[in-house]
């Protein structure tokens, strides 16, 4: 006779915990079956997966043999059979093993909580993620887990708040007003501002109390999904309300395939509940989840947790106030970004004081020395930041700080690549300038605290500037993000902390099983909302324009001739001839740098860089360029610029001297180096922006520029003095400009056909005039042919593009023409893009 806790369903465990179980069951086998000689091999570490393959990514090696676990294979059939996974013996062959067994022991952990898992948890398989999942009813927040489900496609658990009529103070079409209790948290996928009303909660590092103020969300499934947890209450509950947001984010889908499939899908079940009594194509920008099952569009969507030691070291970290500043590095994909991102929300959060709510006035310095993976700018930059408010959302959804109410760019230098391991030297140097203006900050905002993101180049030579960095900074502290080591990289930083007599605290990394985006995916996306976001001075959040690149009004600014705009045009890497410099920079991004003094301009005018480069603490200049309140909210021209310098001495002839000009188009081709061209000097230049060089008219000779940067920011520039440097580095070809045009195109057809087919559908029945009918056909057959034509259209003008019909697929989908794109390669010297043009 069974005990009656053996009848009760097992209780839900994480994903980490059954992971676990299973890699011990497989030992437990395998040592079984071995031989007393036979040595036990440590399974193979996991490695990211781009794909939604339904296969079990544990793998076990047999060190003598060589074989391998085979893939697990799971058996969906009516009867009564188990699924079952195949484990290897001694012999080499794969015995069928009850997958139950494989999670004994383990099935009376508690559900998931934040800081419970030092992992991310195993994705869902798309197809079959709904299966078993039933919601829980009246107030019991444990969840319900499906013991016949097998564990490769148990579904997350996201939420644990269920909806009711209890919890649910208020909702419509726009709004959802809860309450939630201590310890219970709450998972929303889509775009939202959150007010809380009462209690305090938790979001992404931050501890938000209860005041007037709207936080804005964003909760893409491209990345973990931030979770509002209720820390304290009053009667044990805390009162939230989550409004729907028209940012104008969502737009970019109609631009790039790459924004599609990642927002808010169709309503879910929570959704259906809270919006009963409303129209039923109500639609709102957030939907609430309980599992990954409610999803309606089956993605492989997981709650964002915390390792407990993380949260344990940000608040030693918090813990020193203003007199905080941490390097945090670590190797690639280990959690920098994150730890970082909550640790910045965790000093900005506002603390109550004496019934009034103090914030940090001082706000916080954030130093992000990784070109490839910046949080507030684009690729290709460091810069330094000054931030006043919590930010929820991943890096695409704040790629610049212009004109932010929240926080402001200090200063930033252009790198051009995506990883500094190019130009040491040079990245040193941008650093140790970065550093002196946030000493110059410290005047201003004394208890400013600094955090550091270094990237993940920590071996080689990254590892010496580390290193170098620890040891030159005056940091109070260094956190390196994995356990694993290896010792050859944490016994230097060990040594360069000791030697600075500061702590290095060593964190497990907190890598994801799963990535939905690739790295190149994500910068592209990243650039792609740099240049269509802008921030309106009336709105405290920044909006985004589903305009294609193409028919925005662009910046046109003379590169000869007396009101010559622009000093001159650099390419960094390898000397290029000028006769290639228009195809080198034209449909390329480049930065826009202003120059301070003709010293910027190493070996213009000198034999080199100051031996005293790397420790110099002299100031030149202002603290950063910002925007004048004074300034013209209008189109800047470039084309302004006095011909004679200004105060600050531009000598014409230090700068020409570098200058070289093309042939044909007469581009000034600024170079100065031997073989590989000289960066310009930080101390005396700085970074604007990006642009993109849409085209080059020889004729007038002028450059027509696209770029978010905002016209006073320009104007101060050159009000200052300042030259304008356009320099062309080694970033990704901008593919997602060329195609903008032809994805709008689709998606103008797309909405117009779906206008068509429910006109047609709530017209079902309605007698109509022969001859009403007949005009109305031919002007939807003129609509549809204008827009076809369009999309055609799309690619004529691009050179390196065709437009090709594909008619097998025209012919599945007999209601909407498919196009294909074909580029053709125009590769630059020097240039290792993957899609060159």
């Amino acid at each position: 006779m069974k005990r009656k806790a053996e009848k009760q369903p097992p209780a839900p465990i994480s994903a980490f915990a059954a992971r676990k179980a299973r890699q011990q069951q497989v030992e437990v086998v395998i040592q079984t079956n071995r031989g007393p000689n036979e040595s036990v091999v440590e399974p193979p570490s996991k490695r990211a997966r781009h794909s939604s393959a339904e296969d079990d990514p544990v793998q076990s090696t047999n060190a003598n043999e060589g074989d391998r676990v085979t893939k697990r294979a799971v058996q969906r059939q009516k009867g009564s059979k188990k699924a079952v996974r195949a484990t290897p013996t001694a012999e080499g062959r794969a015995t069928n093993v009850p997958l139950e067994s494989a999670v004994q022991g383990v099935s009376s952990q508690q559900p998931l909580s934040e800081g419970e898992s030092d992992e991310e948890l195993d994705s869902t398989d798309e197809e079959n993620g709904s299966d078993g999942i039933g919601a829980a009813q009246g107030d019991d927040y444990s969840y319900e887990s499906p013991t016949s489900t097998p564990a490769e496609i148990q579904n997350f658990p996201l939420s644990k708040v269920r909806l009711s009529k209890k919890n649910v103070v208020y909702s419509d079409e726009n709004v959802l007003c809860l309450r939630i209790k201590e310890k219970t948290n709450l998972a929303l996928v889509g775009h939202y501002d959150l007010w809380v009303k009462r209690g305090v909660v938790s979001l992404m590092g931050a501890k938000i109390h209860p005041s007037p103020r709207l936080y804005r969300v964003y909760a893409p499934s491209t990345h973990s999904l931030p979770v509002i947890k209720c820390v304290s209450g009053v009667d044990g509950e805390a009162e939230i309300e989550i409004r729907s947001c028209r940012s104008g984010i969502h737009r970019l889908r109609d631009l790039s395939p790459l924004y599609q499939r990642i927002w808010k899908g169709e309503n879910s079940y929570p959704d259906r509940f809270s919006l009963r009594g409303v129209s039923g194509d109500s639609r709102r920008t957030f939907s609430v989840l309980y599992t990954s099952a409610d999803d309606s569009l089956k993605r492989h969507l997981r709650p964002l947790h915390l390792e407990k030691k993380w949260s344990t070291a940000m608040k030693v970290l918090s813990q020193r106030g203003g007199q905080l500043r941490v390097l945090i590095c670590g190797p690639k994909a280990a959690g920098k970004s994150t730890f970082s991102r909550y640790l910045l929300n965790h000093l900005l959060s506002s603390v109550p004081v004496e019934d009034k709510v103090y914030s940090n006035k001082d706000g916080v310095a954030f130093l992000d020395l990784d070109p490839g993976q910046p949080e507030f700018s684009t690729m290709g930059q460091v810069y330094l930041a000054h931030l006043r408010s919590p930010f929820f959302g991943p890096p695409f959804t704040h790629p610049s700080l212009d004109g932010s109410h929240d926080g402001t760019v200090i200063r930033a230098h252009h790198i051009g690549a995506t990883s500094p391991k190019d130009d040491a030297d040079h990245y040193v140097l941008t650093a140790m300038d970065l550093m002196d203006r946030y000493r110059t900050l410290l005047a201003s905002y004394p208890q400013c605290p600094l955090i550091i993101n270094y990237p993940g180049w920590i071996f080689g030579q990254g590892l010496e500037v580390a290193t170098w960095l620890i040891r030159s900074l005056g940091l109070s502290d260094v956190v390196y993000m994995s356990e694993k080591g290896p010792t050859e990289v944490v016994g230097p930083l060990g040594q360069a902390a000791q030697t600075a007599m500061i702590p290095l605290t060593i964190l497990p990394s907190q890598p994801t099983d799963f990535v939905s985006k690739s790295s190149a995916q994500l910068r592209s996306m990243q650039i792609q909302s740099y240049f269509h976001m802008s921030h309106p001075t009336q709105l405290h959040n920044p909006v985004w324009l589903g305009t294609p690149i193409s028919r925005i009004r662009p910046i046109v600014v003379d590169y000869d001739g007396p009101k010559q705009g622009i000093l001159g045009i650099m390419v960094m890497g390898s000397q290029i001839s000028p006769d290639l410099l228009h195809d080198v920079i034209d449909g390329a991004i480049v930065g826009v740098v202003a120059v301070e003094s003709p010293s910027a301009v190493l070996g213009a005018g000198t034999d080199g860089p100051p031996v005293e480069a790397f420790g110099s603490s002299d100031e030149q200049g202002e603290t950063g360029p910002g925007e004048s309140e004074s300034a013209p909210d209008l189109d800047v021209n470039m084309d302004v610029l006095p011909d004679t310098a200004p105060q600050n001495g531009h000598p014409s002839a230090t700068s020409e001297r570098a200058i070289t000009r093309t042939i044909k188009e007469n581009l000034p081709y600024l170079f100065v180096g031997s073989g590989s061209s000289t960066p310009l000097d930080p101390r005396a230049s700085h970074c604007l922006g990006l642009a993109l060089v849409r085209s080059i008219n020889v004729a007038s000779r002028k450059l027509e520029l696209v770029t978010p940067i905002p016209s006073p920011k320009i104007a101060e520039s050159i009000k200052q003095g300042h030259r304008i440097v356009l320099v062309r580095g080694h970033l990704d070809n901008p593919n997602w400009a060329i195609s903008e045009e032809y994805y709008a195109a689709r998606a103008a057809e797309r909405r117009y056909q779906r206008s068509l087919a429910k006109a047609r559908t709530s017209g079902e029945g309605q007698k109509k005039n022969k001859g009403t009918e007949e005009s109305d056909q031919a002007r939807q057959a003129k609509m549809l042919s204008i827009l076809r034509d369009r999309v055609q259209r799309a690619g004529s003008h691009v050179p390196w593009m065709k437009v090709m019909d594909d008619s097998g697929r025209r012919q599945r989908e007999a209601a909407h023409q498919k196009r294909l794109w074909k580029l053709k390669k125009r590769a630059y010297p020097g240039s290792e893009s993957e899609a060159e043009w």
